[in-house]
């Protein structure tokens, strides 16, 4: 699927086909304004691309990487706080999480799986159309799941754009290879470690997601890390018990954000009935921590 959103990265992303061949005022129309607080800034991150030169060259000389993409929005301001980018929907992910928003992503490719939308043409689309962009997003589905991420990493820097990471940090090894190849990450933190399973459907997945929380605090790479509040699981109790520990643990810029019924199983949006994060938390609770509705 091909987007232009200027709304929240819950928006669900339908794996549909579509060819990216149009008239470049259709793919990348300039906003009239961005979202609040998201104006565009430069790159600042003074990393450097040493371990990436194998790979740089022009698009026609480089051999690409194979990325099952299931879906692309063209412009975002909200995946990457203050800036303005393409977010790549990569397929497959290991979580079945309650409040998925894109569920048509969690199936995992099939070895020498195509995407919806070829990897070269989302390369060509980002060589052409540059626009208003400074940076790619890779989100999902999990896009840890792929072999072929560090390398998809490594085009999108040849052209000289930013790179960020959305990640539930199902691997935390996987995570840590990545981390030294990207500017910001998003890392989603689902429940407290003992509780992870009934949010993700998967056993003991909470130690993965806290070893990767730990891996990228370590690694000084810029982050923020946020929890979806899902009224249907978590309590009060649950969130405020939740934002202490990662406090302790160091976190500072925590978000919580809303779980939202669109796009995501029709059972789970019946079960959620319209209930938001102000049916689970006060408004006078954690007057610190930043809330995304």
């Amino acid at each position: 699927m091909l987007t232009t959103s200027c709304e929240s990265s819950h928006k669900a992303v339908r794996c549909v086909a579509r060819h990216l061949a149009v008239p470049s005022r259709h793919v990348v129309p300039t906003p009239t304004r961005a979202c609040p607080g998201t104006a565009p800034r430069p790159l600042t991150t003074g990393r450097k691309d040493t371990t990436l030169t194998a790979t740089a060259g022009t698009l026609e000389a480089r051999v690409l990487s194979p990325l099952v993409v299931a879906g692309l929005t063209t412009l975002s301001t909200v995946d990457w706080p203050g800036r303005l980018v393409a977010t790549v929907y990569l397929q497959g992910c290991p979580w079945r999480c309650t409040y998925c928003h894109n569920p048509d992503l969690v199936t995992a490719p099939p070895r020498g799986a195509q995407g919806a939308i070829p990897w070269t043409d989302v390369l060509a689309f980002l060589t052409e159309h540059p626009g208003p962009l400074d940076g790619v997003v890779f989100s999902g589905g999990e896009p840890t799941l792929q072999a072929a991420l560090p390398a998809a990493i490594a085009d999108v820097r040849a052209l000289g754009l930013g790179v960020g990471l959305h990640t539930g940090g199902a691997w935390p090894v996987r995570l840590e290879h990545v981390l030294p190849l990207v500017d910001w990450v998003g890392l989603d933190i689902k429940d407290l470690p003992d509780q992870y399973a009934r949010v993700t459907g998967a056993g003991p997945s909470g130690e993965a997601a806290y070893r990767s929380l730990a891996t990228l605090q370590r690694s000084g790479v810029p982050h923020e890390v946020r929890t979806t509040v899902d009224p249907t699981v978590h309590s009060r109790h649950d969130v405020l018990e939740l934002c202490g520990q990662l406090s302790a643990m160091g976190v500072r810029g925590h978000v919580l954000q809303e779980a939202r019924g669109v796009g995501a199983d029709p059972a789970y949006a019946a079960a959620l009935a319209g209930r938001r994060l102000s049916d689970v938390l006060h408004d006078d609770d954690l007057p610190l921590t930043r809330r995304r509705t």
